[in-house]
């Protein structure tokens, strides 16, 4: 599927089903799968042969849809799991243990950064968080010897910075270790960070991917880029025998195309089990079939109300990084010049209290901690989705407590400014 358009990926990419198969790609509804002999799933154990044994590694519904999406992002392999934030989880931890050190942009999902910040750190794995708009000095001097990731957002949740991406992936490479880059917000069918040097892709696919807020999920997508064996010292995860999986050297055996994904299934979620299940990866494959048609909706939505809200008195600032006022606009332009997302984030005259009044207006947009779906909804991250971050990290962030995030879904876009227009009034 190489050579073909994205939007014909979308459609058919990750599922070929050969003569009298079935055309839809089959739930696999079963947690396990029968064998003839003991030395053919011994051959499975042992990472000898394909196929399955136990779903909360692998089912070949969710390995279709898998393959869609390292198909839409330039990737060599992909594996789903239970949510965004598991992908982000595991991406990270895969290579990462006690004592490791990573650098991330500080304008970040909440969520995100109290992962890393938080919970990670109670593993023993230290962070430095850095401006998105850092300067290269800057960048370069928050790497440590222990560093051994970097992370970022291509547009940020919900302060929609644009991430240069290949700013951060040449800081990387320069200290031997890979970029990840979250791409939940403009998706594949808008922005491909491995084009511009990312390593490792990861999605909340419970977003556009899905599209109708049916079904929860994350992915992560391996370029197959990264030669974890140059940088041996760094990586004994995939470079030194696991000796939990016979002593397999996953750089040894799989290569740089397949290490990382492998060591993610056969290690990560076989002990932690943050599987996406068939069903919810049936769901995601529905919507990933319309989602070269969704996104440029969404897109064209969200421009056309920054464009009225960056117009109206009441409106202290817009952000949307394809507004030509936007301080992102030529990095948008750069990276994603055919549109971005649906999501606009502005602050009111007023603060939390106006936000909060306006919000309690509006008739089409419903109060929502989700966003990126085929309804317009909203939130004020600082009373919802970050309300763990004290007043200096939001700021840090780039997120007043008064801002609004909105998130533009499929309908006519005159109904969504109509509707903005009246709650503001």
């Amino acid at each position: 599927m190489d050579n073909y358009h994205i939007d014909t990926k979308c459609v058919q990419a990750g599922y070929r089903p050969e003569n009298g198969e079935p055309r839809q790609i089959p739930i696999i509804q079963s947690t396990t799968f029968k064998y003839d002999s003991s030395e053919e799933m011994g051959k499975l154990f042992d990472l000898e042969a394909p196929g399955y044994f136990y779903t909360r590694l692998q089912n070949p519904t969710n390995d279709y849809v898998a393959a869609k999406i390292a198909a839409l992002e330039g990737g060599c392999a992909a594996m789903l799991t239970s949510s965004g934030q598991a992908a982000n989880f595991f991406a990270l931890f895969n290579i990462c243990e006690s004592g490791s050190h990573i650098v991330s942009s500080a304008s970040i999902y909440g969520g995100t950064f109290n992962l890393i910040s938080v919970t990670m750190a109670k593993m023993g794995i230290d962070v430095t968080f850095v401006s998105p708009d850092c300067g290269r000095d800057e960048l370069n001097a928050a790497f440590r010897p222990n560093t051994r990731a970097v992370f970022g957002e291509t547009i940020a949740n919900p302060a929609l910075t644009v991430l240069d991406i290949e700013k951060f992936a040449e800081a990387a490479h320069s200290h031997g270790v890979p970029l990840i880059v979250d791409n939940t917000f403009p998706t594949p069918v808008h922005c491909r960070p491995i084009e511009f040097g990312a390593d490792i892709v990861t999605h909340s696919t419970t977003k556009y991917m899905d599209g109708h807020g049916a079904a929860v999920g994350g992915a992560v997508v391996d370029s197959g880029h990264f030669d974890w064996m140059a940088h041996r010292e760094s990586f004994p995860g995939l470079t030194t025998p696991d000796e939990s999986y016979h002593g397999i050297v996953y750089a040894e055996k799989f290569g740089k195309e397949g290490a990382f994904i492998t060591k993610c299934t056969s290690q990560l979620m076989r002990d932690l089990g943050c599987i996406q299940s068939p069903q919810n990866a049936y769901i995601l494959n529905l919507g990933l079939e319309s989602l070269h048609v969704r996104m440029e909706r969404h897109a064209a939505n969200g421009l056309a109300v920054a464009e009225f809200l960056s117009t109206h008195p009441k409106v202290v600032h817009v952000s949307y990084p394809h507004l030509p006022s936007d301080p992102y606009y030529k990095l948008a332009m750069k990276y994603m010049p055919d549109g971005g997302c649906g999501v606009v984030s502005f602050e009111l005259e007023g603060g939390r209290p106006a936000a909060e009044a306006f919000m309690g207006k509006l008739k089409i947009a419903a109060i929502e901690t989700h966003v990126a779906d085929a309804r317009t909804c909203c939130l004020n991250p600082a009373t919802s989705t970050h309300r763990q971050m004290s007043d200096e990290q939001l700021a840090a962030a780039g997120i007043p407590a008064g801002l609004i995030r909105i998130s533009c879904g499929l309908e006519a876009a005159d109904d969504l400014i109509n509707d903005l227009e009246q709650a503001l009034a």
